[in-house]
C-alpha cells in the first residue's frame, strides 16, 4: 500500500501539503483532484521518490513496478509498435537473455527463460501492444511507422500506450485524456476499469473519474483527504460539509438562487426524449452540489448577443474536404438561435472539418452554405492558445482586438474572467495553460457572438474552470456547437447530438451511452486485460438489447406502469421542491441544531434524487417498449 504518515510537503517556502496521514491500499483506483497549482504534480513526484517530504514519511513496497507517462518523446527512428513494447522492461530483458542463451546453446538456460516468458505472457506481447495502439486510435498501417514521424499529440498517445504496456503494480497518470478524442477516452476508461494494480490518476474529466475510480483524493487548502467513492460521491459528501459552514452560507445562497434559474428554465423546456432527460439530470445535479459550485473561485459569463437571426446557418447538399477530396458530403442541416449541439464521431471522421466549414475557414466544394448577414461567430479551435502573443499582456491582446475601447471597460471585462488588478498587465508567457485558455476564450466571445463554435475548449482547464464554463454556456443565449472529449460537458450543455461518421453529418437519436454502444457495434476492439495480475479481458461495452414483442395484455400493463411511474415522478419532484425550500431557509442555519438538521435534509434529498433517477429510467424503458409496439 501507499502510506502517508504526518507528511508535510513544500515547494520553496510554500506549504503544499500539511500533516497528511492516510493509506491507499493495493488495488484501489484513486482520482487525485484539486485546483491547478495546489501541488498534485508535486505529490506524483513524491510517490516516485523524486521529491522527499519536508516532514513525516511516505512509503510504498520496494518491489513494486511503477509506470508513468513520459512528458517528452524524442524524435526516434523506432517503430511505434516496438516503442510501445519497450514499456515492458522485463520482456525486453528476457528477449536479450534468450538471444544470448540460444547463441551459447545453453539448453537449461533456454528452458528457464521460456518458462518465465510463459509466466509473463511474453508470447502475446505483440498482440497486446497492437491492441493498445488500436484502442488509442492508431491505424494498423501506422504501427510500423517511426516515432519521429508522428506529431506531438500522437507521440503523447504512444507514451500512454507504453505506460499501459508495463505490467505495473502502481500506475500514475497525469491528465491521460488530454490528447485523446472521445472514442479513445472511452477505450482507456474501459482498460483502466479492468486494471488490477493500484492506480492514481490526475484528471479534470469528471465522467472519466466516475467510471474509473473507487476513491477520490482531494488536495485543497494544504489538506490531503481521501474519500471512498468516485468523483460524484466525493462531490456530494463535500457539498454536505460545505453547507454546514456558516462562513460560506451567504455566497452559497446567492449562487443557489442563480443556479435555480437554470434548473427552472431547462426543466420547463425538456421533453421526454432521452437526451433531454439526460440534460435534466445534469441540471438537477447542480442543485445537489450547489455548495461545491458556490465554493468555486472561478466564475464568468458571456455577454448577450446583439442580434439573434434565424436561421443562423443553413447547409444544403454540402461537400467539404481538402485537396479536392471530400471528407464530408451531402450535408443538409441548419443551426437555429439557442440550439446546443454536441458533435460526436470517431477520430479523423471530420468533426473539426465541419466546424471549420461553419466558421468560414473552409469553403464548400459543392452545395450551398447560407449564412445570415447578422451571424457573428466565436470560434475556439484546438490550437487557439498558439495564437496568443506570449510577450503581450492580457489587456494588450484586447487593445489590439478593439483599439477604440476604453481601458476601464477592458479592465472590467477582463475582471469578469478573473484577470484582475496587475494580472491584466502582466505578460502572459508564464501564465498556466488554464489561464491562457481562459484568456483565449475571453477573446473569442468578446465580439458578442450569436454562434459559438468550440473545438476541444477544455484541454487546459481544471475541474473548477470546466464547471464555470459549463454554467456560462448554459446561460448563453446564442447557439453552441461543441466538440469535446469531456462527456460531462457535452451532456450538460448539449440539447442535440450530431454524429460525424462515414463522410456524413446526421442527427444522432440517443445519448452518450447509446453512442458508446454504437462505437462497440462498429467493431471497435474492447479493452484487453490489464495489469500484472490480469488475465481476463476487460468487460465489453454492453450491446443494445433486442427489441421485445409483447402481447395486448402486456401493452395494457406497460401503460399502467407508465401512468404510475409518472405519478410517482411528480410526487418525488414535489418532495424535492419542498426540501429545497427548507434548505434555502436562512433561519435553518441560525438554530443550534441547524447543521444537523441540514445534513438530515440533504441526506433525504440525495435519497430522493437516487429514487427519481430510478423512476425516470423505468419511465424511459417502459416508453421505449411501448414505442416499439406502436402503442
Amino acid at each position: 500500500m501507499l502510506n502517508f504518515s504526518q507528511l508535510t510537503l513544500r515547494r520553496g517556502a510554500r506549504i503544499l501539503i500539511d500533516d497528511a496521514t492516510l493509506s491507499i491500499h493495493a488495488g484501489q483506483r484513486v482520482g487525485l483532484v484539486g485546483r491547478n497549482g495546489t501541488g498534485k504534480s508535486s505529490l506524483f513526484a513524491l510517490m516516485q521518490y523524486e521529491l522527499a517530504p519536508d516532514k513525516g514519511e511516505f512509503t510504498r513496497p520496494r518491489n513494486w513496478a511503477v509506470a508513468t507517462v513520459a512528458q517528452e518523446t524524442p524524435a526516434l527512428p523506432t517503430p511505434a509498435l516496438e516503442y510501445v513494447l519497450d514499456g515492458d522492461q522485463e520482456l525486453r530483458e528476457l528477449e536479450t537473455a534468450l538471444a544470448k542463451a540460444e547463441a551459447a546453446h545453453d539448453a537449461q538456460r533456454l528452458s528457464d527463460l521460456h518458462e518465465r516468458a510463459y509466466q509473463i505472457d511474453a508470447y502475446t506481447a505483440r498482440a497486446r501492444a497492437a491492441t493498445l495502439l488500436d484502442g488509442l486510435g492508431f491505424e494498423q498501417a501506422t504501427h510500423t511507422q517511426a516515432v519521429a514521424e508522428f506529431s506531438g499529440g500522437w507521440r503523447m498517445r504512444l507514451n500512454l500506450a507504453r505506460a499501459l504496456m508495463c505490467r505495473s503494480d502502481l500506475l500514475l497518470l497525469d491528465e491521460p485524456t488530454n490528447h485523446l478524442d472521445l472514442d479513445a477516452v472511452i477505450w482507456v476508461q474501459e482498460w483502466l476499469a479492468a486494471y488490477r494494480g493500484t492506480l492514481v490518476v490526475i484528471s479534470h474529466d469528471r465522467e472519466f473519474l466516475d467510471a474509473v475510480c473507487t476513491h477520490t483524493l482531494h488536495l485543497h487548502g494544504e489538506r490531503l483527504t481521501l474519500y471512498a467513492g468516485n468523483y460524484s460521491a466525493f462531490e456530494r459528501v463535500r457539498a454536505e460539509r460545505l453547507s454546514q459552514q456558516a462562513a460560506t452560507r451567504a455566497a452559497q445562497e446567492r449562487q443557489v438562487a442563480h443556479l435555480q434559474k437554470f434548473v427552472d428554465r431547462f426543466k420547463a423546456q425538456a421533453t421526454k426524449a432521452r437526451q433531454a432527460q439526460s440534460r435534466v439530470k445534469m441540471i438537477e445535479r447542480i442543485q445537489l452540489v450547489a455548495p461545491v459550485i458556490a465554493d468555486n473561485e472561478f466564475t464568468f459569463s458571456f455577454r448577450k448577443p446583439l442580434k439573434m437571426p434565424s436561421p443562423l446557418v443553413r447547409l444544403n447538399k454540402v461537400s467539404v474536404g481538402y485537396g479536392g477530396k471530400a471528407q464530408l458530403s451531402g450535408v443538409n442541416l441548419g443551426i437555429e438561435p439557442g440550439e446546443r449541439i454536441g458533435l460526436l464521431g470517431p477520430n479523423g471522421a471530420g468533426k473539426s472539418t465541419f466546424v471549420k466549414l461553419i466558421a468560414g475557414k473552409l469553403e464548400a466544394m459543392s452545395g450551398t452554405v447560407v449564412i445570415h448577414p447578422d451571424l457573428v461567430v466565436g470560434y475556439f479551435d484546438q490550437h487557439q492558445l498558439e495564437q496568443l502573443d506570449p510577450a503581450a499582456s492580457a489587456i494588450l491582446h484586447f487593445k489590439r482586438l478593439d483599439p477604440q475601447a476604453r481601458e476601464q471597460d477592458l479592465r472590467d471585462y477582463l475582471g469578469s474572467f478573473n484577470f484582475r488588478g496587475d494580472r491584466a498587465y502582466e505578460a502572459i508567457e508564464p501564465f498556466s495553460g488554464g489561464e491562457k485558455a481562459r484568456l483565449a476564450l475571453a477573446l473569442v466571445v468578446y465580439p458578442r457572438p450569436n454562434l459559438l463554435l468550440l473545438d476541444e475548449p477544455t484541454n487546459h482547464l481544471d475541474l473548477d474552470m470546466r464547471q464555470a464554463l459549463e454554467l456560462a454556456l448554459t446561460d448563453f443565449d446564442g447557439a453552441v456547437v461543441l466538440v469535446s472529449h469531456d462527456r460531462h460537458l457535452i451532456a450538460s450543455v448539449s440539447d442535440r447530438l450530431w454524429r460525424v461518421a462515414d463522410h456524413a453529418v446526421q442527427p444522432f437519436d440517443g445519448d452518450l451511452d447509446d453512442y458508446s454502444r454504437w462505437l462497440s457495434e462498429r467493431g471497435r476492439k474492447p479493452a484487453p486485460g490489464a495489469g500484472k495480475l490480469q488475465k481476463a479481458d476487460a468487460p465489453q461495452v454492453a450491446s443494445a438489447a433486442p427489441k421485445a414483442t409483447v402481447s395486448r395484455d402486456e401493452v395494457k400493463r406497460l401503460r399502467e406502469t407508465l401512468r404510475k411511474t409518472e405519478a410517482r415522478q411528480k410526487r418525488i419532484e414535489e418532495l424535492l421542491r419542498r426540501l429545497q425550500q427548507q434548505l434555502a431557509e436562512p433561519t435553518l442555519y441560525e438554530r443550534s441544531d441547524g447543521p444537523a438538521e441540514a445534513a438530515k435534509l440533504m441526506k433525504q434529498q440525495a435519497e430522493l434524487q437516487d429514487e427519481l433517477a430510478t423512476v425516470e429510467e423505468t419511465w424511459l424503458e417502459t416508453a421505449d417498449l411501448l414505442e416499439t409496439q406502436g402503442a
